[in-house]
């Protein structure tokens, strides 16, 4: 069982271990281990009194691995889960396993969505975020941008290009689509 000082027992001996795979437990003669004087396993020295924790509270909801039998006993809560980038991710947790590309992909793409809420939610508020500095194309314009960047081996400079149009394009689409909602609401 995950999280817990039970050791689960080997499924083969380290005999049968050692005759099977080239080098396996090499470490494990104590004088073979080059922290061996300065290594000591005293599980009580701790000051744990307990073999497994308390489940922290608030644990109902939470994403969890379908790897994992249970949630792990203490977890963040930093940043809970809302919005539609939350339900992404409630997903990429519930059916998809950490080994496949499926659920590493619909993380990012709640990532994504996750930075459009939040600017969607900024232009809701009373100072709304600037674009123009916060994602760095002023910097680029008065602190020598493209001349730190020729002549000087840096493997962005490939893609300098695009930069204006990955960072901005979102941009430049969402006032598109807003002077396009202002302009249906006016023939209405």
């Amino acid at each position: 069982m995950p999280y817990t000082a039970d050791k689960p027992a080997l499924p083969e001996t380290p005999d049968q271990l050692r005759a099977r795979i080239p080098g396996w437990g090499a470490d494990l003669d104590p004088a073979d281990r080059p922290s061996y004087p300065r290594e000591v396993l005293d599980l009580g020295a701790t000051g744990a009194h307990w073999d497994l924790p308390e489940d922290q509270p608030g644990g109902e909801g939470r994403e969890r691995s379908i790897e994992h039998g249970r949630l792990t006993p203490v977890f963040g809560t930093a940043q809970p889960l809302h919005g539609l980038s939350g339900a992404v991710r409630r997903y990429a947790y519930a059916r998809h396993s950490e080994a496949k590309a499926a659920h590493w992909l619909l993380l990012i793409a709640a990532d994504r969505i996750d930075v459009a809420e939040h600017a969607a939610r900024s232009f809701a508020t009373l100072r709304p975020d600037n674009p123009i500095t916060e994602t760095g194309i002023r910097a680029e314009l008065t602190h020598g941008g493209l001349r730190s960047r020729l002549g000087r081996g840096r493997s962005d400079i490939r893609h300098h290009a695009l930069d204006p149009v990955v960072n901005g394009a979102p941009w430049a689409l969402g006032a598109y689509a807003a002077w396009r909602a202002v302009r249906a609401l006016r023939r209405r």
